[in-house]
């Protein structure tokens, strides 16, 4: 292709920047583009085309060795060529330079130009930094050299290019090492000509090798601009064995939250280039690389600066320098070897031991050594001998008590090896105690004596266990099954199966699956609970629905936690659900983290942010375990372990197929049915449907329709024959259950002191509504044509019947908590503001933008315009502003 590369080079239609990447593209082909070069040299003398062009094609012809060897005469013209862009003749120049031999009988013409004081300074600083480049060739010019680099009265940017060139004479500007220290120990010299006096310095080698302690010096001198202290640093790096005694000082400046962000990451970049440091030195610069708000290499680890810190250290120091950084602070773990003899598995755990103690005021670094630990010791290709417990003890030792689940596997190594040697010693004891564990297991669902003491006891469950029962219940499926089967009726009480049916769920809906950014339907997309997801939607398009889908379908043990249950930890919600018998949460920890136990959290949108960030912390440390979150849209950051779905408004199609598949669900005295309920459905959607409506209008109805819960009332609403108020639905729904209740009772609906308990009952974080308070309430919400509430029925201790209601979606609580927030009382104005920030009461504010006259909605939607910018969370502004705007 390189001739189509060259055609772009020339076509004069082509935009500058592309033209100057193809002469570079050029430059790097070597022998392909060899024959090219008369071309590529004519660009370059052309005066029509654009200088940065012309300048890469200039760098390009520097690149091409011998095949632009014999152009060198051409080249150097156009560098002498005073009516030329400055900065193209510097590039010239440093083509010449690049060309080596080929240029070498040109060196005093290309000292000449730096002599000229007439001429550009970027010009003479290409030329001389083109000189540093000809070696022996220009080695009797140093002395000239030197002195444009002493001269005060020149420009930086000769002087730069002077000191530049000098850095790269080796033995021949080896006397000069003095006079060059003398320039960075000026202080009246610029600081970018002192920085590159120190990098000259780095580049003597062992000629500058005896003047380490005066460049130290430069480096610790806190009056020193920041510039000149960095290339201090990168010249230390570079004299490398002579800078070894000085780590220690080094180290020093790189831990000072004081010193310049740019000079501490000089700092690194010379401790690794120097690779003398021992394990416990490399832990301190390491800690660095999980730290990346100290600012040395930038907010990103994954910058220039920083990978240039770890090649230097993975390139060279102590092989169990190079052990150590094989495992840890990468940002990306390809680097990780997957198969390990047991011989480096071994050396590896060694390394890990000698650095334990050095690392432990060092959380995040320590965090990811304890899990490199646990991934060594699990790693099936290692082997692990008999003669390797007292390594991984130790190691189980250290971790047992911060990281239990990391411990976990270096135990089940040693319990693997302790037990294969003792297994061949006492065959007949270890038989009769494997029968034993076995009637116990299957004892285990029918008695919980059995289930308390020998199971979830840590101390039994050890003793008597012998290390292989604890292994064999976190491992193996069946046991961990069998653990669980006695709670499976509380693991899944929340979730209230008792009253759904399958029939009643809409399997079309649909979601957004990550990555792919796929539509898919959602009982395709997540067929099961597979690792960790968020499933986000609006209330009312049916996220509690589905995960009860999935509990009524699921083959394994699942969890269903609401997520304000987890107010004290995750871990604690699920031992609330054993009985008390789960004493041993480090043993239940184990399960999950084995995926013994699938968990479904429900409305994270509910709970506050400490609860949320419990959970999500909960969830990153369990990364393995298979775990499904639902969650309205909110301004939080999601655990970095999970995938988040979308879940998708109904589509057009699907509005008309729900409300026909509701059916079955509708009251069984309904006034229509059959196909005049399906004629209704069809000529209802119709007229709500029309075009000529605003478009406003006609989007807020769009997108009532195509939420579930919306369209579930509106079924009910059209099957009592009457019409729909979209913007009014539990409105609606509720002055028809008001009316049968006066029928009913004799009284009206108490409206204020129902909604006044309800608002306590959020306040509270209860589900329950107070039955005994409102039993005749609880009676006619719950009647079949409204199924405002559903109950839930059970026996208590005593064998008595008891009873509880619940609210059937949030939605229809809403309605009843936005009670207390309407009128024009003193407490309603203040509820207005109160609980703004709290996610219970989201959906109330959505309410509120229907509800409330226009000019309070307009008052409120500034208050919430106003609460957005403050806390920058505009979920419930956003919403309220589209809900307003269709009025």
């Amino acid at each position: 292709y390189v001739p189509d590369i060259l055609n772009i080079l020339k076509d004069e239609k082509v935009p500058a920047n592309v033209r100057r990447s193809a002469a570079s593209a050029l430059g790097n082909l070597g022998d392909t583009a060899a024959k090219y070069v008369p071309d590529i040299l004519n660009i370059l003398k052309d005066e029509k085309v654009p200088a940065n062009v012309r300048r890469s094609a200039a760098s390009a012809l520097g690149n091409l060795g011998d095949a632009a060897a014999k152009y060198v005469p051409d080249i150097l013209n156009f560098l002498k060529d005073e009516k030329v862009d400055a900065y193209v003749r510097s590039r010239a120049a440093s083509a010449l330079g690049n060309l080596g031999d080929a240029a070498a009988k040109y060196v005093p013409d290309i000292l000449n130009i730096l002599k000229d004081e007439k001429l550009d300074v970027n010009v003479r600083s290409g030329a001389a930094e083109a000189l540093g480049n000809f070696g022996d060739a220009a080695a009797k010019y140093v002395p000239d050299i030197l002195n444009f680099l002493k001269d005060k009265k020149l420009d930086v940017n000769v002087r730069l290019g002077a000191a530049e060139a000098l850095g790269n004479f080796g033995d021949a500007a080896a006397k000069y090492v003095p006079d060059i220290l003398n320039i960075l120990k000026d202080e009246k010299v610029d600081a970018y000509v002192r920085s590159r006096a120190a990098s000259a310095l780095g580049k003597l080698g062992d000629a500058a090798a005896k003047y380490v302690p005066d460049i130290l010096n430069i480096l610790k001198d806190e009056k020193v601009p920041a510039s000149v202290r960095g290339g201090a640093a990168s010249a230390l790096g570079n004299l490398g064995d002579a800078a070894a005694k000085y780590v220690p000082d080094i180290l020093n400046i790189l831990k000072n939250e004081k010193v310049p962000a740019s000079v501490r990451g000089g700092a690194a970049v010379a401790l690794g280039k120097i690779k003398q440091l021992k394990l416990e030195e490399v832990v301190i610069v390491l800690n660095y690389a999980y730290e990346p708000n100290q600012g040395i290499f930038g907010s990103d680890t994954g910058n220039f600066e920083f990978w240039r810190f770890w090649s230097y250290f993975l390139s060279g120091g102590t092989d169990n320098v190079k052990t150590l950084l094989t495992w840890l602070g990468r940002p990306e773990r390809k680097a990780i070897p997957e198969k390990l003899t047991h011989d480096e598995g071994k050396k590896t755990l060694e390394v890990f031991l000698k650095v334990w103690e050095p690392s432990k005021d060092l959380e995040r670094l320590r965090e990811d050594l304890a899990e490199q630990i646990s991934i060594v010791a699990e790693n099936k290709k290692v082997n692990w001998k008999w003669q390797d417990i007292g390594l991984l003890q130790s190691h189980y030792n250290n971790l047992k008590t911060s990281y239990p689940t990391k411990a976990y596997a270096v135990q089940s190594q040693i319990n693997n090896l302790e037990g294969w040697q003792w297994f061949f010693k006492a065959r007949n004891t270890i038989i009769a105690h494997i029968a034993f564990w076995l009637a116990l297991i299957f004892a285990y669902p029918k008695f919980p004596q059995v289930q308390a003491i020998f199971f979830w006891n840590p101390w039994v469950r050890r003793i008597l266990g012998v290390g292989y029962v604890g292994f064999l219940l976190t491992w193996f499926p069946p046991f961990r099954r069998k653990l669980f089967e006695p709670f499976k009726p509380s693991l899944l009480a929340d979730a209230g199966l008792d009253n759904f049916y399958d029939q009643s769920y809409f399997p079309e809906s649909k979601v957004k699956v990550p990555t792919s950014g796929d539509i898919q339907p959602i009982t395709a997309a997540l067929p099961s609970i597979q690792g960790q997801i968020i499933l986000q939607g609006d209330s009312g398009l049916g996220k509690s629905m589905f995960l009860r889908h999935l509990l009524q379908n699921s083959q394994r043990i699942v969890v269903y936690l609401p997520a304000q249950k987890c107010h004290k930890g995750v871990i604690e919600a699920i031992q609330d659900k054993l009985h008390g018998q789960a004493q041993d949460a480090g043993f239940l920890k184990n399960l999950i983290y084995s995926g013994a136990i699938d968990i479904c959290i429900d409305g994270l949108n509910e709970v506050t942010a400490e609860t949320r960030a419990k959970i999500c912390q909960f969830v990153e440390s369990y990364f393995r375990g298979n775990i499904i979150m639902t969650t309205q849209p909110l301004e939080w950051t999601p655990p970095s372990t999970a995938k988040t779905y979308y879940l998708q408004p109904l589509e057009q199609q699907q509005i008309q197929e729900f409300l026909i598949s509701r059916q079955p669900r509708l009251p069984k005295d309904a006034k229509i049915q059959g196909a005049d309920y399906a004629q209704a459905s069809t000529n209802y959607l119709t007229e709500v449907l029309n075009n000529q409506q605003a478009k406003e209008e006609l989007d807020a109805v769009c997108r009532i329709l195509s939420n579930p819960m919306d369209l579930t009332v509106v079924a009910l609403m059209l099957s009592q024959g009457k019409q729909p108020n979209l913007f009014r639905l539990q409105e609606q729904q509720y002055n028809l259950m008001a009316a049968e209740y006066q029928q009913e009772w004799k009284q009206e609906f108490p409206l204020k002191r129902f909604s006044a308990a309800v608002y306590q009952m959020r306040l509270d974080d209860k589900q329950a509504l107070p039955g005994d308070e409102f039993h005749q309430v609880a009676m006619s919400l719950e009647d079949e044509k409204y199924k405002m509430v559903v109950s839930r029925q059970w026996q208590d201790g005593k064998g008595e019947a008891k009873k509880e209601w619940y609210f059937r979606h949030d939605k229809i609580m809403d309605f009843f908590l936005v009670q207390n927030f309407l009128g024009e009382t003193d407490a309603a104005e203040g509820l207005l503001v109160d609980r703004m920030g709290d996610p219970r009461f989201r959906g109330v504010y959505f309410l509120l933008a229907t509800l409330l006259p226009l000019d309070a909605a307009k008052e409120l939607r500034e208050d919430l315009i106003q609460y957005a910018a403050d806390t920058k969370d505009n979920t419930v502004s956003n919403t309220f502003v589209q809900l307003l705007r269709t009025r």
